[in-house]
């Protein structure tokens, strides 16, 4: 059996070749039609037919990827505001008051926990965030020094410690940051997916982040998993439907999904009179 494998999120899953007529760039350009199925996006003319399209990460991960990374590019730009100002002040606060601090070293204490628990399945940008480490603990090890040198009363070495800060450390770290946003911005580049029943005619439109491999895999080894999530799975009937089964990868396993458990939208579904014909061609929706 051969496969294609696609990512979808943090998720990996995978279609028979005989399921798909083609891929294309998702350029946002769907028909929107009203209808309560948060994954349904639109519909797009396909060879003549007005075929569906449905997000697979709203199905597969409750969100879709765009939403994902949306919520982290406000993250990394929310810390990026908020280690820039907490320097600033630090750095004013050095400089010119005379009395005690009211702003200290171990106030962004949060902030590596952000960068070590950031999640992402891109390794690019998992590299990144794993810099940020030696630049932000260089930072507070030299801001140690310059309150050091602050107390003591030495305001050359306090001016010294801060313009080799400002010139290595956080410049490095606010370039971490503008990579970081570059490669989510850059890399989400989603496709659809059109699917088939008869080889011929489209079925449904996937929509999914991106192409990862092809596979040939063994009918007997896709574990079945109607029994997997019959306790302690909520998920609804439409998800649990097009899972067909798990398959083994390297170092994970992909879900085999039957697309034709998608269920139609109401307002393509054809009349009466025209729904013994479209019947073959659509499948269950």
């Amino acid at each position: 059996m051969d496969l294609i494998n696609f990512k979808v999120g943090y998720k990996t899953i995978s279609l028979k070749i005989l399921d798909i007529l083609l891929t294309e760039q998702f350029n946002n350009n769907l028909t929107v039609l009203p209808n309560d199925n948060k994954s349904f996006l639109g519909v797009k003319d396909y060879m003549g037919i007005p075929t569906p399209v449905f997000d697979l990460g709203i199905i597969l991960n409750g969100v879709s990827t765009e939403r994902s990374n949306l919520d982290a590019l406000k993250q990394l730009k929310s810390w990026q505001k908020q280690l820039i100002a907490w320097f600033n002040k630090l750095e004013q606060e050095l400089l010119v008051s005379q009395s005690s601090l009211k702003t200290n070293q171990y106030e962004l204490t949060d902030f590596e926990q952000f960068y070590t628990e950031f999640k992402t399945d891109n390794d690019e940008l998992k590299n990144t965030m794993s810099r940020f480490d030696n630049p932000f603990k260089s930072l507070l090890n030299k801001l140690t020094s310059a309150i050091d040198a602050y107390k003591q009363g030495n305001n050359k070495q306090v001016g010294t410690q801060l313009e080799i800060i400002r010139r290595h450390e956080l410049i490095h770290l606010e370039r971490l940051f503008d990579s970081a946003i570059e490669q989510i911005t850059l890399d989400y580049k989603p496709i659809i997916v059109f699917t088939t029943k008869d080889g011929l005619n489209p079925h449904i439109g996937l929509l999914v982040d991106k192409v990862e491999d092809n596979i040939e895999y063994k009918k007997e080894d896709i574990k079945p998993l109607d029994k997997l999530t019959e306790v302690g799975f909520d998920i609804d009937p439409q998800t649990r439907n097009m899972m067909y089964g798990l398959i083994k990868l390297a170092d994970k396993h992909s879900v085999l999904i039957d697309p034709s458990a998608i269920f139609k939208p109401k307002e393509l579904e054809p009349s009466s009179s025209a729904q013994e014909q479209e019947t073959e061609a659509y499948g269950l929706f």
